[in-house]
């Protein structure tokens, strides 16, 4: 049975963040993921999980001014040091919160901007992460991410990621498989799966289309479940999705999923 963490980032979010640990608990969750700890002490995270006996899964480097529309500085050449000193930042939170993980977002690329130039700052920009996380125990993981959603993403699919992944040279940087980004940009998700697993080091989830929860799309969560578990797949899986109503009556597909 796959072990599923709520996304704090999606689920939850009619209570403040501090307060989404206790609702996550109260609905069974074991594990729970979020975009960024930043905002808060290490300190204040650190007791909630401990005092709901939550596991944190994930979380992401610093990826720029969020509010501002920016989605991950990684691949942008002239946010070089900035990347470097969220390195350190990000590292300093994974030791406290006791997480084994952590995700790049790789940015947006400008309309007409030098592609290779940002391809090559993206590489550079991994190979220097993925040093530095080892070093702490600590995987680093990238995303692709649909163009319909974030359109100018720089890292789009499954093969780029695998292609960067190979050009970084790298044993410690792996992909972070967002089931729902994937359907938009490429489809053929179990057959995806099972042929990169070992790169593989953490699955997420929504349906499509709307981003909602497992069930309310087109995509067959119940096989894909079952496949996962089938091919071996022993990671978590963030339930990163928006619930068509309210997260506790949006999940009745976990309910079923153990009936």
């Amino acid at each position: 049975m796959p072990q599923f963490a709520a996304n704090l980032t999606m689920l939850f979010t009619e209570a403040p963040f501090l307060e989404r640990f206790e609702r996550a608990s109260q609905a069974g969750f074991k594990a729970v993921e979020f975009l960024f700890p930043y905002p808060y002490s290490a300190a204040e995270i650190k007791q909630k999980l401990d005092q709901h006996n939550l596991r944190l899964v994930l979380h992401n480097l610093p990826a720029g001014d969020w509010d501002a529309g920016e989605r991950g500085i990684a691949c942008h050449p002239d946010r070089a040091e900035e990347f470097r000193l969220g390195v350190a930042k990000a590292i300093e939170y994974a030791k406290v919160l006791g997480v084994a993980q952590l995700n790049c977002l790789a940015g947006k690329v400008p309309a007409g901007a030098d592609q290779k130039l940002f391809h090559d700052t993206f590489v550079a920009n991994l190979k220097y992460a993925s040093a530095e996380l080892k070093k702490s125990n600590l995987k680093l993981l990238i995303e692709p991410i649909n163009t319909f959603d974030i359109p100018g993403f720089f890292l789009n699919t499954t093969q780029q990621a695998l292609d960067i992944i190979k050009e970084v040279s790298s044993d410690n940087l792996f992909v972070q498989y967002d089931i729902y980004h994937a359907q938009r940009m490429e489809g053929e998700l179990s057959n995806t799966i099972e042929k990169n697993l070992k790169q593989i080091a953490h699955i997420q989830l929504a349906d499509n289309p709307g981003r909602n929860e497992p069930g309310t799309g087109e995509i067959n969560y119940t096989y894909l479940f079952k496949f996962l578990d089938k091919i071996g797949y022993s990671g978590w899986i963030g339930c990163e999705y928006k619930p068509a109503t309210t997260t506790e009556a949006g999940l009745a597909w976990i309910q079923k999923l153990n009936s």
